[in-house]
């Protein structure tokens, strides 16, 4: 399945913003739209309800959005990759985020890298702000 409708351009301090106001609830929502998105626009990758099971089962077990960090990564190089564009982030990227958490900025800098990708990546594709 070829690009299908390219995804929202997110202002990056908006969202951190936003995910310190609302507690990090916002961030659930990021990871449901931007996974949903990621699936229509290439017919493939885990959508966005996966995204929130990943988080719920994730909050079960104590490990809250362990595996999204490197899942999302991968998925936003990926789409990078297949568009034939320099491929900024991978799975790898996931290590900002943990270990990087016991660093305290880790996550901080793994969503700029990541959502930067993300946004440079739907503005290749004709998406504006």
């Amino acid at each position: 399945m070829g690009p299908g409708p390219t995804g929202k351009v997110r202002s990056t301090g908006l969202c951190i913003l936003l995910a310190i106001v609302t507690l990090g609830i916002y961030t659930w929502v990021w990871y449901f739209k931007v996974h949903s998105e990621m699936k229509r626009h290439t017919g493939s990758g885990i959508g966005g309800g996966v995204a929130l099971l990943f988080l719920v089962g994730g909050l079960i077990i104590g490990i809250t959005g362990l595996v999204l960090p490197f899942l999302t990564s991968g998925e936003v190089g990926s789409m990078q990759e297949r568009a034939g564009r320099q491929k900024t982030v991978s799975g790898v990227t996931g290590l900002w985020y943990f270990p990087g958490i016991f660093i305290i900025i880790g996550p901080i800098i793994w969503f700029v890298k990541t959502n930067g990708a993300l946004n440079e990546y739907w503005r290749s594709q004709g998406a504006t702000a």
